[in-house]
């Protein structure tokens, strides 16, 4: 099987053919495709893969664009990190997709996926001008400010200047890196769709960190991770063995 990879952040496509192989060592993975315009003289001159993977986001563009230049003669698997917003999009015109940072067993799923009802035939046809509408009505701009209680007054604080948020007695606690807290009403879960997903990361039940907080990360038992915070949470704050893949991952985009 052959498949290619449109990516433009070469971390990321390294990632993605480092899973590839270990997945699957008989996968052929041709040259990363950075941009729309490498994309669309590639497919145009060069024999399509049985499979390709393609980021949304460019440097020159949306890559479904190069879709309605080149119509293509594969299944796409999109690689995201856009929230579930855009990924409703994917689903009205039965696309898989991968949500940065890639899981390896979402990737081992969606190959399954592909060679148990799709194999290497061609797609049926996809409109892709209306999934560049849908892309661009589903973005979205995130949270800016917390407008919080302090004393007998209120007070907006900026979301760039969070330590991190922590749950606990199902009371959200927004943390200043002053060490100052204080009470907010939304929970965790509500949270994670309301943050910059480049700047805070979801790290336990009770813990979503802003990347500016971590100053230490620690190896644990059982694959485990311990984070170090500036200020300390008031438990300590580990990541899953399932998780610790990906907050790397985050850490170094």
């Amino acid at each position: 099987m052959t498949a290619l990879i449109i990516e433009d952040e070469q971390p990321a496509a390294r990632r993605l053919a480092r899973l590839l192989a270990d997945a699957d060592s008989t996968i052929l993975i041709g040259p990363v495709l950075e941009s729309v315009t490498e994309a669309v003289t590639y497919l145009q001159t060069s024999a399509h893969p049985d499979l390709l993977f393609s980021d949304i986001q460019l440097s020159d563009g949306l890559s479904f664009e190069v879709f309605r230049q080149v119509e293509p003669r594969c299944p796409i698997i999109f690689t995201t990190a856009y929230d579930e917003y855009a990924v409703q999009a994917f689903k009205l015109n039965s696309l898989d997709y991968l949500l940065k940072p890639i899981v390896p067993r979402e990737l081992e799923a969606a190959l399954t996926k592909f060679r148990k009802t799709i194999g290497p035939a061609a797609p049926s046809a996809l409109d892709y001008g209306q999934l560049v509408q849908a892309l661009n009505q589903s973005q979205r701009t995130y949270r800016q400010r917390f407008l919080v209680t302090y004393r007998d007054m209120y007070r907006a604080i900026p979301t760039r200047e969070v330590a991190y948020f922590y749950s606990e007695n199902k009371i959200t606690r927004l943390v200043c890196p002053d060490n100052k807290w204080f009470p907010i009403p939304e929970t965790l879960e509500k949270l994670v769709d309301q943050l910059d997903p480049r700047l805070f990361f979801r790290a336990s039940r009770q813990c979503i960190v802003g990347i500016e907080s971590i100053t230490a990360i620690h190896k644990h038992f059982n694959g485990r991770l311990k984070l170090d915070l500036t200020p300390s949470a008031p438990e300590e704050v580990f990541i899953s063995r399932d998780r610790a893949e990906a907050i790397k991952v985050w850490l170094n985009q």
